[in-house]
């Protein structure tokens, strides 16, 4: 199987977002998602598989994750209304795969400099459990700062299995 890590569904609402600007399709949920809808479809459609990215959402960053954890200080009920949206309708229209961020989420999240990455709160539970994907889960590149500075090879590794995900990238 062929595999593409698009699109990106983070909503791009921090305008000194270091990472995700221009690769997202916007700031407004719902173009966001529509777009996304669109490109997933056709490239589905021809038969590669898509990887929605950055779950839970990217889009309201001020760090660049590869060099350092970014927070996201926002309520679970905030991440429902906005940044988990263009998932859950991915989900509906046949979304085969997501990649989950590096991100310290407090509100999901309570371990200090915990990743979403490697947390079970956020791969098992939120999105598997509570939003009901079931399809392949994608670590982020595990060699990035975000990830890696926190916790030692092997041990990160360990940690992303541990919390759900089915493949890892780039593990050291």
């Amino acid at each position: 199987a062929q595999f593409n890590f698009v699109p990106v569904l983070d909503i791009n609402t921090n305008p000194k977002n270091p990472i995700i600007g221009h690769r997202s399709f916007g700031e407004d949920k719902v173009n966001v998602t529509e777009h996304a809808i669109a490109l997933m479809k056709g490239v589905q459609g021809e038969g590669v598989f898509c990887t929605g990215k950055h779950f839970p959402g990217h889009g309201d960053t001020s760090t660049d994750s590869h060099y350092a954890l970014p927070v996201v200080n926002f309520t679970k009920e905030r991440l429902d209304m906005v940044e988990l949206y263009p998932y859950k309708r991915m989900f509906d229209e046949g979304l085969v795969s997501v990649m989950v961020a590096h991100l310290n989420v407090p509100s999901i999240e309570s371990r200090e400099n915990w990743p979403t990455s490697v947390s079970k709160n956020v791969v098992t539970d939120l999105l598997q459990n509570e939003l009901g994907f079931e399809g392949l889960i994608f670590t982020d590149a595990l060699n990035m700062k975000a990830a890696s500075k926190f916790m030692k090879p092997g041990d990160i590794d360990l940690e992303a299995f541990m919390a759900g995900n089915d493949i890892l990238l780039f593990p050291e």
